[in-house]
């Protein structure tokens, strides 16, 4: 078939139009953030202080939808079987990648079924103990377990959860044994641990903070590679005797598969000028996150290598739902 020079022009005028649309001209409608967990948690709070910076600089709505259950599940699959049109986007926690290996009935791949935006944020875990516990460091909380094996409970924000997965790395990596004591979210077995009900949790950094500030938790260490500027003077873990120890929760974006790239790419770079903005990072820096923005190839690697890494610790510790 012969094609004519003007032809030719408008073929290439509209597919430059078309281009420039995706990445230059997008968000042209509302754009829907779906949080699968109800209102005021973690990954709710924290996708609303990025949302409402991008409706600023995007000059669009960002709805924040609260689709919650099943472990973040519900909300996550409405995503994954979404249009890949730009309106519908997922922010989730690390638990996206840990959930899969724990249910085996999953409508969804957590790698396959979502195209990777980025990571918005880190939240570091701290290890809080009980004052009337007779430890002030790593070392002498390992020295103590081992000195009453399955005497001592550690709290967490549930099954499957990041603090629930600290314990059981720690567990493992010490050779000790403590009973794990689930929680319907960090706020009650908060409650518990100052309490004396429990008496250790690897607890989120900004969850615990007014307890250790105020004398009634006590602070041992930060659970990743580096210290936290919310304890500055805290250890590390691994800098306390565990080398290797590092686990953290954060929070990132996907959107549907097979999204175009000019879309992923403007909104990645759209978080990432939102989390460089001094009041963004101060209210992230309150809620204990370390903003990270990083590119959607970076972020894929990253989810890759968790996905394997959670995996081998839940089969290594035996996590169940259960």
């Amino acid at each position: 078939m012969r094609i004519t020079r003007r032809a030719a022009l408008a073929a290439a005028m509209a597919a430059g139009a078309t281009g420039a649309h995706a990445q230059g001209d997008w968000p042209q409608r509302p754009v829907r953030f779906v949080v699968p967990y109800p209102p005021g948690g973690p990954t709710d709070i924290l996708g609303r202080v990025v949302a409402q910076r991008l409706a600023v600089d995007l000059r669009q709505p960002m709805v924040i939808d609260n689709k919650p259950g099943a472990s973040g599940v519900i909300g996550s699959a409405e995503v994954a079987r979404a249009a890949p049109d730009g309106t519908t986007f997922l922010i989730n926690a690390s638990i996206h990648v840990i959930i899969p290996h724990l249910n085996r009935n999953m409508p969804f791949d957590a790698l396959a079924d979502f195209t990777p935006v980025t990571n918005i944020g880190m939240v570091p875990l701290v290890a809080v103990v009980h004052p009337s516990l007779p430890v002030r460091s790593i070392a002498e909380l390992i020295a103590h377990l081992r000195a009453n094996p399955g005497r001592i409970s550690y709290g967490s924000s549930g099954n499957a959860s990041a603090l629930h997965l600290a314990g059981e790395m720690f567990k493992l990596m010490t050779g000790t044994e403590m009973v794990h004591v689930p929680y319907r979210g960090a706020g009650p077995a908060i409650q518990d641990l100052m309490a004396g009900n429990i008496q250790l949790m690897f607890d989120s950094v900004p969850s615990s903070a007014a307890a250790v500030r105020e004398g009634r938790l006590r602070a041992l260490a930060v659970t990743t590679r580096r210290r936290t500027a919310a304890y500055p003077d805290l250890p590390t873990v691994a800098e306390a005797g565990l080398p290797g120890f590092d686990i953290a929760t954060w929070y990132a974006v996907w959107a549907p598969p097979r999204m175009p790239a000019p879309v992923v790419t403007r909104l990645q770079q759209a978080i990432a000028a939102a989390v460089a903005v001094p009041e963004v990072r101060d209210r992230l820096g309150t809620l204990g996150a370390e903003p990270v923005a990083d590119t959607p190839e970076d972020f894929a690697a990253f989810c890759r290598v968790e996905y394997t890494r959670w995996g081998q610790l839940v089969r290594d510790a035996r996590v169940t739902l259960d």
